[in-house]
């Protein structure tokens, strides 16, 4: 069963945190990643001192598939703001959640408090840690 990859699941792996494991074994069965969450995660590593074309190299080096944000998945993730604002999401996440509600498929993640909003989205939610 494929994936979405949130964030903090593609962080893991690059940072060999905890859960990543949980992620490289989802990397097997596919996996996707929305392009909001491309870049956050290249801000991250460029915050961190990393060139920002390094950066782009060694998410893209990854097994994912990289999903645009058309204007079907932009209006999705805007219409969750209502539903996800009491737990303080960000526009990444609620990306990574319309996409994984479109592709019917689990989002992976390390934030908790997805927990508690996957239901009320109709969106599997799994915890790499």
């Amino acid at each position: 069963m494929p994936f979405v990859l949130d964030t903090s699941a593609v962080l893991a792996i690059l940072f060999r945190e905890p859960g990543q494991d949980v992620v490289r074994s989802a990397l097997h069965e596919g996996a996707m990643l929305s392009a909001v969450n491309f870049a956050e995660a290249i801000t991250r590593l460029v915050r961190d001192g990393m060139a920002a074309d390094r950066a782009a190299a060694a998410i893209t080096a990854l097994p994912i598939g990289l999903r645009d944000l058309d204007a079907q998945l932009a209006t999705d993730a805007g219409a969750l703001f209502d539903q996800t604002r009491p737990f303080g999401l960000s526009l990444g996440d609620r990306a990574c959640l319309a996409l994984a509600r479109q592709e019917s498929v689990p989002a992976l993640t390390g934030d908790r408090v997805w927990v508690q909003v996957a239901p009320l989205l109709g969106v599997e939610v799994r915890l790499i840690r």
